[in-house]
């Protein structure tokens, strides 16, 4: 009886030892996830993950917290506050060429078509990017557009050293951009045409000079990791899987991702919120090469273009190998990225 006991004991070990993490664990394995911004529409396949029941089936208890930008993120990730958040390739890439011990790491692509961009009035007297040398912009020094910008202007032809930018809040750049005290701001697009029309600015009153658009490569944001968190491999694989089925879901439904984004912070405005994700999803993650590759995944060709445009823009003293900004080990199947609509 004894010698039954200990082989029954024995072989339930096996079966425990073979189990998903989150089973032999017998609870939900925490990871905090940070959103690097606040609670928008860039946040909908995040938030629609977590109300969906997503990442609680794959056995993760996800705490999803907002943050003030990319930088501030990625400071988090790489002191280890957060398991990974969502933020800007280019300050990642920034940040590992500048603290080599750190090891951070992008595990998936968000936003396939950089979002960063240049915004300015219609009716203005800027008609082309060239038009923007020598013009005051609005954008402060953490800006992911502003650091990129001399990017951008050698790609147009321009010397982007006699630009002046003014160094104001968002809150109140927007509204002192409206009454025209400022040549043009730097933005993300999406944040930046949703937050002038809150302000009485009509959308067909503004042009998007979208970096994208001006011959730019780079990717934009991703969800970024630090080597502890990545260590959890079958956490990690977790997380990005059930944010990749939150992300397509919200693709093909944004209305569903804007009430996820109001369920979450019901101060925000859902009409407005669905319209910025229509922004996010049309003019930066259906792109070709989503269509083609699915959420998430990167090409050489991009990656090395990403790390080649921030060491030129930003001034980096050195650079990087790919291997030292990008995974896709935790990426899940084709299958499982490929879009819906």
């Amino acid at each position: 009886m004894h010698r039954r006991s200990l082989l029954r004991a024995a072989g339930a070990s096996t079966l425990i030892a073979a189990t998903p993490f989150v089973r032999a664990q017998g609870s939900l394995q925490k990871f905090k996830f940070n959103l690097g911004w606040k609670v928008e529409a860039t946040a909908a396949g995040f938030l629609l993950a977590q109300q969906r029941g997503y990442y609680k089936d794959a056995g993760l208890d996800v705490a999803i917290d907002t943050g003030n930008g990319s930088a501030a993120a990625i400071s988090l990730v790489g002191s280890g506050a957060y398991d990974c958040a969502s933020a800007d390739l280019a300050t990642m890439i920034e940040f590992n060429v500048n603290n080599p011990g750190a090891r951070l790491s992008a595990v998936a692509i968000q936003y396939d078509l950089n979002p960063n961009a240049i915004l300015v009035r219609k009716d203005g007297p800027i008609k082309t990017p060239a038009d923007l040398a020598g013009k005051t912009i609005l954008g402060q020094p953490f800006n992911a557009s502003r650091k990129l910008f001399p990017a951008f202007a050698k790609a147009q032809g321009f010397d982007p050293s006699g630009v002046k930018w003014e160094n104001v809040s968002p809150d109140i750049g927007d509204t002192r951009f409206v009454k025209g005290d400022f040549d043009a701001s730097a933005y993300f697009y999406f944040t930046g045409l949703l937050n002038l029309k809150l302000r009485g600015m009509g959308l067909d009153q503004i042009t998007a000079f979208r970096f994208s658009d001006y011959g730019m490569k780079s990717y934009g944001n991703g969800l970024v990791a630090n080597s502890r968190s990545m260590e959890q491999q079958d956490a990690m694989k977790a997380f990005v899987k059930a944010s990749t089925r939150g992300w397509i879901e919200a693709i093909a439904d944004p209305k569903a991702g804007a009430a996820a984004v109001k369920a979450r912070e019901p101060l925000a405005n859902e009409e407005i919120e669905h319209e910025r994700l229509k922004l996010v999803v049309d003019g930066s993650m259906k792109s070709p090469d989503t269509r083609a590759n699915g959420w998430g995944a990167a090409t050489p060709a991009r990656l090395q273009a990403t790390i080649d445009e921030t060491v030129a823009a930003f001034g980096l003293k050195g650079t990087l190998a790919m291997a030292d900004m990008w995974t896709d080990r935790f990426l899940p199947a084709a299958a499982d990225r490929k879009l819906k609509a």
